[in-house]
């Protein structure tokens, strides 16, 4: 067996599980952790601000002032890439831009995965 191979052994046989007296004591709900989608109901009326970016451009206000009806602004994104979803300014996902009914709307294709979530 090798030194890695040696160590690996002895830190998983020093390891311990907390003793529970049941196994019904193992399995059931923390206090304060959130169980049922019922729990939820309390933040469903929060309101949240979202928005779609479809692209970024920079320029001069005696660009913007000189501009009128029909001016195209020529954004730092290309036709078919994805767009960014922010929650409260957080990026959150990004998507594709779809029309239904008319309207136009957005198909989430990823989910942005912050520092924050995946340290918590």
């Amino acid at each position: 067996m090798s030194d890695d191979e040696e160590q690996a052994r002895d830190t998983s046989e020093e390891m311990t599980l907390p003793d529970f007296e049941s196994d019904e004591e193992a399995l059931s709900p923390k206090p304060n952790v959130l169980s049922d989608a019922d729990d939820l109901k309390a933040v469903y009326d929060v309101p949240v601000q979202v928005a779609a970016v479809l692209g970024h451009a920079t320029m001069q206000v005696n660009q913007l002032l000189k501009m009128g009806r029909g001016a195209v602004i020529e954004l730092d994104r290309k036709v078919g890439e994805a767009i960014d979803v922010y929650v409260n300014n957080r990026l959150v996902a990004r998507g594709e831009v779809v029309v239904v009914d008319d309207h136009l709307g957005i198909t989430m294709t990823e989910i942005v995965k912050s520092e924050r979530a995946l340290l918590g």
